[in-house]
């Protein structure tokens, strides 16, 4: 089946920059999108960013202007450059994978998440 395998994480300066890589493997049939969602401790999980193939993008508020996210199709493999880091963006990274239609998203599979740390 699927499989997602988040790579990149650590810890990061605030103001500093670091880029998350998902792979994806398996059988991916029908999947058209990635992205990342996060979750920091004690709250619930939140969208950070996604993309189709076809390049349609969505984006939390809190990052717009400082994350970009970008899609490789042909290694089915997304990335989330994060620039100018906050400690509030310290969370755990979670990558997926799944459709999207009629203008929706669908998050069908998921990788086991990988921690990033904004701290002085």
């Amino acid at each position: 089946q699927m499989q997602l395998v988040e790579s990149g994480g650590g810890l990061v300066q605030p103001g500093g920059s670091l880029r998350l890589s998902c792979a994806a493997s398996g059988s991916i049939f029908s999947i058209n999108a990635m992205g990342w969602h996060r979750q920091a401790q004690g709250r619930e999980r939140e969208l950070v960013a996604r993309r189709s193939a076809g390049g349609s993008t969505e984006y939390a508020d809190s990052v717009k202007g400082r994350f970009t996210i970008s899609l490789d199709n042909a290694k089915n493999t997304v990335y989330l450059q994060m620039n100018s880091l906050k400690p509030e963006d310290t969370a755990v990274y979670y990558c997926n994978a799944g459709r999207r239609m009629n203008s929706r998203w669908y998050d069908d599979y998921w990788g086991q998440g990988i921690q990033v740390t904004v701290s002085s």
